[in-house]
């Protein structure tokens, strides 16, 4: 393997540890979790912009009001993803915070079924279940500690829900847009959208700490570009089900920074349950994205037949 294939790796590599940040950084912000979502977005927005207006500025006038209101809605739909997640977090430690949310495959797979009639195998069934199956065991143990845990763990996986919903109407839209203009609309809606939802709340836009300051700037920097732009460099060269598994240890990274930067433990019941929702997730990936390629192949099959 030379160097031209390794760097998609170690691409995603520093993309898993960028992202494995994020919850850190939460925590660290002493700011309610929707204002802390709110400059995560609106600062990278701000980031972008000078991109946007040198290079991008004109592909804005040939988008159609069906891709507006796709856009809009993966819009929406990424602000809430924040604040449940980021929410979760003041209830529930990192840990299983992480490894719920994490959850999103599989509950974009459901969306798919529901809206775009994909089948399922069986496969695809019992990884689900063994996914679900840890999360239970996790949900149990933090119930032994706290009902807040458990309520955290729910927004966790609310936030799981609202992740797919950007992904479903974004997934479309993505095709017909490039992907530096596209994420500024998202990112500028679901700004927009978490303005209008922290002022109805009456939440505080100033009066943060110089060190909350730098923790929105790193929430904006570090897990959005070194992140997820790295991942989206990487998939021109690696499949996506590669880089969906190198998300999953995500919640790997966030607990052992969590550990050393938090102070916060990891406990039996959050150790096995979350092995057994990555293994699950494995799992699940694997048997989806085979069914996929499958799908491919017997489409150019019937296309040389005709």
């Amino acid at each position: 393997m030379n160097k031209q294939q390794i760097a998609p790796y170690v691409a995603i590599i520093i993309g898993v540890i960028a992202v494995s940040t994020s919850a850190i950084f939460v925590r660290l912000a002493d700011a309610p979790s929707s204002i802390t979502a709110n400059y995560r977005l609106l600062l990278a927005v701000i980031i972008m912009l000078p991109y946007i207006l040198w290079r991008n500025i004109g592909e804005f006038r040939h988008i159609s009001k069906r891709d507006w209101v796709y856009s809009a809605a993966a819009g929406v739909f990424l602000a809430f993803h924040f604040i449940l997640w980021f929410e979760s977090l003041n209830h529930t430690s990192v840990a299983s915070s992480v490894v719920l949310v994490t959850t999103q495959p599989i509950f974009a797979f459901i969306g798919t079924y529901l809206f775009f009639k994909e089948r399922f195998t069986s496969g695809a069934v019992l990884s689900m279940l063994i996914a679900f199956t840890g999360s239970a065991i996790i949900s149990w143990g933090d119930f032994q500690i706290s009902g807040w845990a458990l309520f955290g763990n729910f927004l966790a996986l609310m936030g799981a829900i609202a992740i797919t919903g950007y992904f479903l109407f974004g997934q479309n839209v993505r095709q017909r847009l490039s992907l530096m203009t596209y994420t500024f609309i998202v990112y500028s809606i679901s700004s927009i959208t978490l303005i209008l939802y922290n002022i109805i709340l009456n939440e505080p836009f100033t009066g943060y700490s110089s060190d909350t300051w730098l923790y929105f700037l790193a929430l904006a920097i570090i897990p959005t570009f070194f992140g997820h732009t790295l991942f989206n460099w990487a998939i021109k060269w690696v499949s996506a089900s590669t880089i969906t598994m190198g998300i999953l240890f995500e919640p790997v990274g966030a607990s052992v920074l969590a550990y050393f930067i938090l102070g916060e433990l990891v406990t039996w019941s959050q150790f096995l349950g979350g092995s057994i929702v990555i293994v699950g997730l494995m799992l699940f990936i694997i048997s989806t994205s085979k069914k996929r390629k499958v799908k491919v192949i017997n489409q150019r099959e019937n296309k040389q037949l005709k």
